[in-house]
């Protein structure tokens, strides 16, 4: 590859509502304090579930945005456009021609609150009861359309949908666009809003969360010999991303450059994670960065707490990158965000190379014997290093690294 290929691109915008926080600085506060945003579902509709706790939302995006407005968004619609908010703002709103703005913006299932709420409507009441908003609300491009139509961004506005490897793969394609030339400015990550009765309840029949109902904050422990799945969340997650030269010609603010993207595909089982595939994305991610393993001293592993696969990652990590670097898994305090998962670990990893902080696993008390990384444990990590880099997989096979760079 020559240099052109491996350009470096500014991340000079970060944007997020998570189960720690309504933004970055909240949800950061919260990972390096290491609190929880899991909590127990009150409401009567999860009474019979037998899987009854998630990460919520502390701040409502319908009051953020104001209920007039919200009411025709499907809430993971909603909370992109909170993250989105934040993140133009964070960049400085810049100065782009809406011709080379991109939007990517991706999901993992889209508008499904939408979806089942208005199925019921239609059942109960008759086709004459549907909201006229009910398409434009469920569909999976919801997110970046209506980000896009917010910023008028008018050089595309794309959706990948590859489960909870979509946050991550949405930043690599916006990384794509830049160095393609197709876009000066991409705002790119991922929003996901589906904690719902038939989601926990599918997640539940194929033993994939963990059952602690008693223990809510308790529930996410990824490496730990404890743990039994992972604890659905929802939120969003997003970074402006700049051409390098633009950036700097605007005087921004750069938290950390993006370096690097590896994306790739297992082939090998609608569920079951494969260490080979996930090893290629990482090699893949170094090489398209121009970096070695040992260049690498930071990772933020995908890690969702499920027994085989923080072990088939373990695997993977060992074997692409080696046992060296520090390894942190934010998902043990927010919860799996399924396709904004990626992309909020890529915004703790731009602020971890900045601030020089790696958080500290939550409820890592009994390191699994079997996981041979170094584990960041007990409090957060002081130190500088030049390159960190994040994971992101999903079920269908895929998977997705990015490598950010210190600047």
């Amino acid at each position: 590859m020559g240099d052109g290929i491996r350009a470096r691109v500014s991340v000079t915008g970060l944007g997020a509502t998570t189960p720690l926080a309504g933004d970055v600085a909240g949800t950061w506060a919260g990972l390096l304090e290491g609190r929880s945003g899991i909590r127990l579902i009150e409401e009567d509709w999860a009474g019979d579930l037998p899987v009854r706790i998630a990460g919520r939302l502390p701040v409502d995006p319908a009051e953020v945005l104001g209920r007039v407005a919200a009411r025709r968004l499907d809430r993971c619609q909603q909370v992109a456009l909170v993250a989105a908010r934040e993140a133009w703002a964070d960049a400085g709103a810049p100065g782009v021609e809406p011709e080379r703005l991109a939007v990517v913006i991706g999901t993992g299932v889209g508008g499904v609150l939408t979806t089942l709420t208005q199925n019921e409507i239609l059942e109960r009441s008759g086709p004459r009861r549907i909201s006229p908003y009910t398409v434009p609300m469920l569909m999976p491009n919801g997110p970046a359309a209506v980000v896009s139509i917010e910023l008028g961004a008018r050089g595309g506005a794309h959706t990948p949908v590859s489960a909870c490897a979509t946050g991550a793969e949405a930043i690599a394609m916006g990384l794509d666009l830049i160095r393609l030339g197709r876009a000066d400015v991409v705002i790119a990550g991922g929003a996901e809003a589906c904690v719902h009765p038939l989601t926990l309840a599918g997640f539940a029949q194929a033993k994939a969360v963990s059952p602690r109902n008693d223990a809510p904050q308790e529930a996410s422990r990824p490496f730990d010999a404890g743990r039994d799945g992972f604890v659905l969340g929802e939120g969003a997650a997003l970074v402006v991303l700049e051409r390098e030269e633009f950036a700097a010609a605007r005087g921004a603010r750069v938290h950390a450059a993006l370096a690097g993207a590896g994306v790739t595909s297992d082939a090998h089982h609608i569920t079951a994670a494969d260490a080979a595939g996930q090893a290629r994305a990482m090699r893949l991610a170094l090489a398209d960065a121009g970096l070695d393993a040992l260049d690498v001293g930071y990772v933020n592993a995908h890690a969702t707490s499920t027994p085989t696969g923080d072990l088939t990652e373990n695997a993977s990590i060992a074997e692409a990158i080696g046992t060296h670097p520090a390894v942190t898994a934010i998902k043990s305090m927010t919860g799996h965000l399924c396709g904004a998962a990626g992309s909020l670990a890529a915004i703790a990893t731009v602020l971890g190379l900045r601030d020089g902080m790696i958080p500290a696993i939550r409820n890592l008390d009994d390191p699994d014997p079997e996981v041979k990384l170094d584990l960041v444990a007990g409090a957060p990590r002081t130190g500088r290093w030049t390159a960190g880099l994040v994971n992101s997989f999903g079920f269908g096979g895929h998977n997705a690294s990015l490598v950010f760079t210190s600047v």
